[in-house]
């Protein structure tokens, strides 16, 4: 059986090779270009092995297609939005697949605001996907321009919006692991600009993964061996195109990736009131501190461009995902590691405060993630009407998937679960939380029972 193709406000992903074809950047390239109207578009990759010749690939068609393209190479998610906004872009791609295994590889489309296509454009794209494709005449065809700047432009964004002197001043010594993604160069050249002493593992942007792609606890072995080691004040892991970022405490602790958003919440909220945002699977942790700095708080759907459709509606001041995807607006409208790195560098500066230190103050929640192969013949809205059926009397949502905060229920009081179709992989995620680890593997094992 052929490798499936998703599909979704999340992009276009696949294995190359199976699902993920010539064919399908022709036809992706081609109905990208009529969306962006045959303006300019910007296009980087992370360093996988196959995003050169995806890459290459997707430029042609784009240019035979009459688009002028910027390509900014081997560069973080965050920084081709960033791109698309300083050169004023029709819009952009990304060649990533993120958290997935280095087989993959997918598209991920920016619109000329410099955010991701929301659902209501992503499913145009979908629709012009349909039709023939299109190419200008010879003397029609779009230009090639390769731009070096985007990692010095996309520092300085982040950079702008924090107190440099203070971090300059503690001379951080940083451990950082880039699983030799798109973070590897731009990542240091930040610290280093940060006068940061960097101890780099994982920094060879080669795109082969030297441990799980997602910067989760289990996946951190070496950086938390490493911060004991060396001694360093901090550890900082990313995913393969840098949108996402874990934190690995002074005593070589990865304190979940639920908690970069949290951190830098309380901080940002410390020095500006303001309304937060995340999206339905995220740790109660952060809604916890909103309360605790009297803020207004929102969920959104899970998905980036959803939570940041919720920001820009309401007014936001922070957003972001609890998979560690920080979303600052005042950087820019998209999640990205090197925001949630000056943010928490700051706040330890200001606070003059260690990481587990500040961790001490953090509301405490015990989280579990995991997916299930859908093996179940039942349709999965069945299965969804049925667990709402059993659980009437709780807080309910089905604004995306089935989430659940138990207030009445003896056995899981106090906690939650959040039940979805996985936008970026064939699986069904399962999310439970609670304040007790034992409460929580139970939420999960009664759902994962249930789903499977």
């Amino acid at each position: 059986m052929a490798a499936p193709l998703m599909k979704s406000v999340s992009g276009i992903r696949g294995i190359v090779g199976e699902s993920f074809t010539p064919e399908l950047l022709v036809s992706a390239g081609a109905a990208f270009a009529s969306y962006a109207r045959y303006g300019t578009v910007v296009v980087g990759r992370d360093s996988r092995p196959t995003g050169e010749a995806v890459a290459m690939n997707m430029i042609s068609v784009l240019l035979l297609s009459g688009c002028d393209v910027v390509d900014i190479g081997v560069v973080p998610t965050p920084t081709v939005q960033v791109m698309v906004e300083e050169l004023n872009a029709a819009g952009g791609i990304v060649i990533s697949a993120s958290h997935n295994p280095v087989e993959w590889n997918a598209l991920k489309l920016i619109n000329s605001s410099g955010t991701f296509l929301n659902p209501a454009d992503i499913k145009k794209l979908f629709a012009l996907m349909e039709k023939e494709p299109v190419f200008k005449k010879w003397n029609k065809v779009g230009k090639l321009t390769v731009n070096n700047e985007a990692n010095a432009l996309h520092i300085k964004r982040v950079l702008d919006v924090v107190n440099v002197k203070n971090i300059k001043k503690k001379k951080f010594h940083v451990v950082l692991d880039a699983v030799n993604g798109a973070g590897s160069i731009i990542t240091p050249e930040l610290l280093k600009s940060l006068n940061c002493r960097v101890t780099m593992i994982n920094c060879t942007p080669d795109g082969i993964f030297p441990r799980g792609a997602e910067p989760l606890p289990e996946n951190l072995n070496k950086l938390s061996e490493t911060v004991i080691k060396s001694g360093a004040d901090i550890g900082f892991a990313q995913d393969p195109d840098a949108d996402r970022l874990a934190i690995v405490d002074e005593k070589g602790r990865p304190i979940g990736e639920e908690y970069t958003v949290t951190l830098v919440a309380d901080h940002l909220l410390q020095k500006e009131k303001g309304r937060v945002v995340v999206n339905l699977s995220t740790t109660k942790a952060v809604e916890d501190i909103a309360a605790r700095h009297g803020v207004p708080f929102s969920r959104a759907k899970v998905g980036e461009i959803n939570v940041v459709e919720e920001m820009r509606k309401k007014g936001a001041k922070i957003g972001g995902e609890g998979n560690g995807g920080v979303i600052s607006p005042e950087v820019h409208l998209g999640r990205d590691s090197l925001a949630g790195i000056v943010y928490v560098l700051e706040m330890m500066s200001l606070r003059n405060r260690k990481v587990s230190e500040i961790m001490d103050e953090m509301p405490a929640y015990f989280m579990k993630k995991g997916k299930v192969s859908l093996k179940n013949t039942e349709p999965i809205g069945n299965i969804i009407s049925r667990i709402s059926d059993s659980f009437k009397n709780e807080k309910l949502s089905q604004t995306d998937g089935l989430r659940i905060d138990f207030k009445k229920s003896e056995e899981f009081k106090n906690g939650w679960v959040h039940l979805r179709s996985s936008n970026t992989e064939p699986v069904f995620r399962i999310i439970a939380e609670s304040d007790n680890p034992q409460k929580t593997e139970k939420i999960y094992k009664y759902f994962a029972g249930i789903i499977k």
